[in-house]
Parts: C-alpha cells; sequence; structure tokens
C-alpha cells in the first residue's frame, strides 16, 4: 500500500478540525518517519490507531508511536 493511500484512507477518520495532527501524519510521511504499513491494516485497525493518535498533542513521541502500531498493528495497547 502506498502513503497516498493510507493517507487517503486516514482522512476519513479524521474529523474536518483535526489538520494538525493530520498535517503531521503527511509531513512524516514525506520526510520517512512514518512508512506504510508491512501489512494491510483493517479499517478498524487504522482507525484504532489513528483515535489513539488523535488522543494527545502532536510531538516527536506520538508520531514514532503512530510508526510503531503502523508496523505492528496487533501492539498492545498502553493503558
Amino acid at each position: 500500500m502506498s502513503s497516498t493511500t493510507i493517507l487517503k484512507r486516514i482522512r476519513h477518520l479524521f474529523a474536518p478540525d483535526s489538520g494538525e495532527h493530520l498535517d503531521s501524519i503527511s509531513r512524516a510521511f514525506l520526510q520517512g518517519r512514518l512508512k506504510e504499513p508491512a501489512q494491510p491494516m483493517s479499517d478498524q485497525e487504522l482507525a484504532r490507531a489513528v483515535r489513539e493518535f488523535q488522543a494527545v498533542p502532536v510531538s516527536d513521541w506520538t508520531i514514532a508511536k503512530l510508526s510503531q502500531r503502523l508496523l505492528d498493528p496487533a501492539m498492545p495497547r498502553d493503558e
């Protein structure tokens, strides 16, 4: 799956007012800090990763955590 395809899927999961989070994901893909998922992700797995990402302010740490989630969708959540 290309970064363009995953970005299109992610855009559908974001509320219209979440520009900072969505912009940070786009930049991270362009800069190579985010990679396309190693394995296809279900919409549910992708939505869970996006919800967790949106729940906290954008930072290098949250981008890194999203990257881990994209590479390993079965990764346990921090509780």
